[in-house]
């Protein structure tokens, strides 16, 4: 006569079940999103960002504080490429998979767009509207593309597109701190929060 079952043992199954569909839902989410979004990268940038400001709060005049952020955007721009490369060759995910050129293709326009409204706002001397305008479009970029990559991303977006109202209804002498929080802070923070939860 065959033995009964126990009692545990339609839980015991119910459990396996359940972590079964939890990595497929896992896997296919990985499938699907580009992950290969470096948390330490983003902190190093908000390190370096953090300098940034520090320099460019000791500029004399409004193109020397400009230079020292564009430089800034060009440094940022060289450590989150090569880390994001080889966290993808770490991943074995390549860079620009289908996710990973949504996400470039949705960051790349507002990025364009500040690039040229910097240079018109500029030339107009409105030099106290490009740390809002930056922030905005860098955090609409970021939700945009970021709508394709891992669920934390969108949320520093939103961050980013929040200081950036702030900064074009404050006092000009914030703007430069602002940015400081932003692209300092904010990545600092959800840097160390992607490293955690999705690795470096």
């Amino acid at each position: 006569m065959p033995a009964l079952p126990k009692e545990n043992e339609p839980l015991a199954l119910h459990d396996r079940a359940m972590d079964n569909l939890r990595y497929i839902r896992e896997t296919m989410e990985r499938a699907s999103a580009f992950t290969a979004v470096p948390g330490w990268g983003q902190v190093a940038i908000g390190v370096s960002a953090i300098a940034a400001a520090y320099l460019a709060a000791h500029q004399s005049t409004p193109r020397a504080w400009l230079g020292v952020w564009l430089a800034e955007a060009i440094i940022s721009m060289l450590i989150a490429g090569w880390l994001m490369d080889r966290k993808a060759r770490a991943q074995h995910v390549p860079l620009f998979s289908g996710p990973g050129r949504k996400v470039a293709f949705s960051l790349s326009p507002p990025i364009v767009v500040g690039a040229l409204l910097t240079v018109v706002l500029f030339r107009a001397g409105l030099v106290n509207a490009i740390p809002g305008v930056w922030l905005l479009l860098y955090g609409t970029g970021v939700v945009t593309g970021g709508m394709f990559s891992v669920s934390v991303v969108p949320v520093m977006g939103v961050c980013f597109m929040l200081l950036g109202a702030a900064g074009l209804f404050t006092p000009a002498a914030w703007g430069n701190w602002l940015m400081a929080a932003g692209f300092g802070g904010l990545h600092i923070i959800f840097g160390a929060i992607i490293a955690r939860r999705y690795g470096g």
